[in-house]
């Protein structure tokens, strides 16, 4: 069932109803262009904005401990990643792909990240806090100004015709299974009780009583981590369970300043900024990935090339701007958000783009950002179970255009996830890439140099840029014929050319633009 767009009326689709992709029209409940009405898109905004809470918060955090930060300047930080994601995400939507899609901190540049802290001595001893702050933001400044050209001058464009279902399959699948291990579900010290009440109330929403009213339908992460949380707060003031403690809520500033530069001005270091464009590659991996898969869950066609080069390009000027603000960590499209459309079938812009706002007055109003730290991980544990695991599904839905007949196909997609789970485990066991690498005949001396070492230290250690690496090579090494490898019906189901149009080439006479490569790319 779908809202229509000019009348807010509703129109029924039939569930044999095929889109683009060969998937089927009911599964998306307002498309890209639907506006649900406005007290509605709040709350489905708001919904938005609370699945990616858990990353939000714990990017930051990490990086607080880290960096050495005290509370006052935690709670900046935490700030600033809220409005940094707001504003990249009205950007993304309004004028970059325009697909429903937030934008926020990525796990893919947080590892670099860290690596330069530890350089950097670390809250231990070493340079500053501000002073590390102040290094990270000149790597990601760099490192957004080449994902900048990577997206504008159309790279990632070009590679697109020998990027296949297979590929995008263990890419988009990664993306999940590389969340595997996040604390707020596999710590030890985990309140199970808790993440099984909200797990249990989202798949109860989303997947068993959704045919029973709308509002199951729209709102399930809402509901459950609403109920989840009022049960846990009522055990907190009964003295039952210490869940949820309420008092640095009051304690918060009504408003916290977020300007550039609040950490100083940026400095800039090559062995760090390399470190940095490593990160920032392997996220524009998971990003192309994401871009596939937020379009089949809208029920829209695979992206074409102009909408990629956009997207990674507007991707870009998000990381510079984080950079300006001052986050420590990037901007990137967010997995979470991709799985929440795919729990709730709201796929609307309009709705992601409330949701921008809400991010944004968040990071001012220092009551909402303190109230939202309050949310126990074992709920957005919860959250994380279902949201992963959607996407982990939608990857290997990817494959329905792969003949599975072939052995070439099948070896392609089991060690493209294979080498993806797994190399990265070897590279987090490894102490020192630049010594080892440094040992290596003939290739040592360069493979030595410290920039060198750290940026394919970076690359082994990341899940989907390792399995995408691999699935890709594999699959356009192997013989096999178009049909076989998909990439016929991938050509079939590409949305057209003239489908995104770029913001610049509104104003343009003729409606062409300036720049024919770029377009064209």
């Amino acid at each position: 069932m779908t809202a229509d767009q000019s009348t807010g009326d509703e129109t029924d689709s039939t569930d044999d109803e095929l889109i683009p992709d060969g998937g089927e029209a009911s599964m998306v409940e307002y498309g890209i262009e639907d506006k649900p009405p406005l007290i509605q898109s709040i709350l489905l905004g708001t919904q938005h904005w609370l699945t990616m809470i858990g990353s939000t918060i714990a990017i930051p955090l990490v990086l607080s401990a880290a960096l050495g930060f005290n509370g006052a300047q935690t709670a900046q930080l935490v700030g600033t990643f809220f409005v940094v994601s707001g504003v990249a995400t009205l950007a993304q939507t309004t004028i970059g792909n325009k697909y429903p899609i937030v934008q926020g901190g990525t796990f893919s540049m947080l590892g670099p990240a860290l690596a330069i802290i530890a350089v950097l001595g670390g809250a231990d001893g070493g340079a500053s806090s501000t002073v590390m702050m102040r290094e990270l933001q000149g790597a990601i400044i760099v490192a957004g100004a080449v994902e900048v050209l990577i997206g504008y001058l159309g790279i990632f464009g070009k590679l697109k015709k020998y990027i296949g279902p297979a590929v995008i399959a263990v890419v988009i699948a990664l993306i999940g299974l590389a969340l595997i291990d996040v604390p707020q579900i596999t710590a030890a010290s985990q309140n199970w009780y808790l993440v099984a009440l909200s797990l249990g109330l989202i798949v109860l929403f989303s997947q068993y009583i959704d045919s029973y009213s709308r509002v199951f339908k729209l709102f399930p992460v809402l509901l459950g981590l609403g109920a989840a949380y009022l049960v846990a707060a009522a055990l907190s003031v009964a003295g039952i369970a210490d869940i949820v403690s309420l008092g640095g809520v009051a304690d918060a500033p009504p408003i916290r300043a977020i300007t550039p530069f609040q950490w100083g001005m940026p400095l800039f270091s090559g062995s760090f900024v390399a470190g940095m464009i490593a990160g920032m590659l392997a996220s524009a991996i998971e990003s192309f990935g994401d871009y596939h898969s937020v379009a089949r869950m809208a029920g829209e066609g695979a992206p074409n090339k102009k909408r990629i080069n956009h997207g990674l390009g507007m991707e870009g000027l998000g990381n510079v701007f984080a950079g300006i603000m001052g986050t420590g960590n990037g901007s990137t499209s967010y997995t979470e958000n991709v799985g929440a459309i795919g729990i709730t079938g709201v796929a609307s812009r309009y709705v992601v783009q409330i949701g921008a706002l809400v991010m944004i007055l968040v990071g001012y109003v220092g009551y909402f950002g303190a109230f939202v730290t309050t949310i126990p991980n074992a709920i957005v544990g919860g959250l994380f179970l279902a949201m992963f695991a959607q996407i982990v599904g939608v990857g290997l839905s990817q494959l329905q255009h792969v003949d599975l007949n072939q052995n070439r196909n099948v070896f392609v997609v089991g060690f493209g996830l294979f080498a993806g789970m797994s190399i990265p485990i070897y590279a987090s066991n490894v102490e020192s890439f630049e010594a080892g690498f440094a040992a290596v005949p003939v290739l040592g001396q360069v493979l030595g140099i410290p920039e060198v070492a750290t940026t394919i230290g970076i690359i082994l250690g990341t899940e989907i840029a390792i399995g995408g690496i691999a699935a890709f090579v594999l699959d356009n090494t192997i013989p096999g014929t178009k049909e076989e490898r998909g990439l016929q019906a991938w050509e079939d189901i590409t949305e057209d050319e003239d489908a995104f149009e770029p913001y610049h080439e509104r104003f343009m006479p003729g409606g062409e633009p300036a720049n024919e490569d770029i377009a064209d790319d």
